[in-house]
């Protein structure tokens, strides 16, 4: 493992491929590729299967293990592959190793989902899987408001292959106090709640962004990219403003909309079903309606 060629490669637009699925209900893999082929062709350099726009908790354990070695096989020599991981500490592991095997350089362990997280704890739980696989890098989500500048610190100190923090907490103040505490040159930080944030997480120390937005149009998110690594702000916001609409739709009602909205825009497209699983549903007609005039003022269809 290169940590510093891994931290470099994260600079860069993180994109979350959805899963699409058949008729039957299951992974569509002819699909999934050609949604990955067109990530990766589209100019895209890290992909993240098994994130949160992937469906993650509602894919089955097979479910994941295909989806990563798709990934790895369709993209992995084009793109750095960054796989999914999370659950108990066995789980993640398991698949840890998997996406290791399988070729992928990187892991994206997810904030732990638990009702009951002390800090030592969610150290010790990170550590355990980032150890299982010193042989390639990690990236820590974190979405936790509680974890700050010490926690990260410590976790980069007892782990040297973990390379970057994924921060989604919609916080400026506190991810530039993050930053600050726990070292900006330590990892590459990524601003984890896409291109609404990544404007204002570049001031304080972003050097990427994830998108799901790149699954329909990967010409607009690395727009930003290109806009923010020349820190032409003004060029970033006009982005920031076409994107707009689009990106308020999936935060509807809590981001209840957060995949579905991206899969209506791809069965628009031709690329894919729109089905999504419970707990999220199918957009409203309406919905879908400003779904059809946004990818038109982008020009899409």
């Amino acid at each position: 493992m290169d940590a510093d060629q891994l931290r470099a490669a994260l600079s860069t637009v993180v994109a979350i491929p959805v899963t699409p699925y058949g008729g039957d209900g299951w992974v569509d893999t002819q699909a999934y590729a050609r949604l990955l082929e067109r990530l990766v062709d589209g100019g895209i350099g890290v992909v993240t299967p098994n994130g949160n726009t992937s469906e993650f908790y509602a894919l089955t354990h097979a479910e994941a293990r295909l989806a990563t070695e798709l990934t790895v096989k369709t993209v992995g020599s084009r793109a750095k592959v960054l796989v999914g991981v999370g659950h108990d500490v066995p789980t993640a592991v398991d698949a840890a190793l998997h996406a290791s095997e399988m070729g992928a350089e990187l892991i994206m362990i997810h904030q732990p989902v638990h009702p009951h997280v002390s800090l030592a704890g969610w150290i010790d739980y990170h550590a355990a899987i980032a150890n299982a696989v010193p042989e390639i890098g990690v990236v820590l989500y974190v979405r936790s408001a509680r974890i700050g500048g010490a926690e990260l610190r410590e976790l980069g100190a007892r782990c040297p292959n973990v390379v970057g923090i994924k921060y989604a907490v919609p916080d400026p103040v506190r991810f530039a106090g993050t930053v600050a505490d726990a070292g900006a040159d330590r990892f590459t930080w990524i601003a984890g709640l896409a291109e609404p944030y990544a404007p204002s997480a570049w001031s304080a120390g972003a050097r990427g962004f994830t998108s799901g937005l790149a699954n329909v149009a990967p010409e607009i998110s690395l727009r930003m990219l290109a806009a923010l690594r020349a820190n032409d702000f003004p060029a970033a916001m006009k982005v920031w403003d076409l994107i707009r609409p689009f990106e308020q739709l999936r935060a509807a009602s809590e981001n209840a909309n957060n995949v579905s909205i991206v899969k209506e825009a791809l069965a628009q497209l031709g690329l894919c079903r729109r089905d999504v699983r419970a707990p999220s549903t199918v957009p409203s007609p309406e919905d879908a309606a400003a779904v059809t005039d946004i990818l038109k003022r982008w020009a899409l269809r």
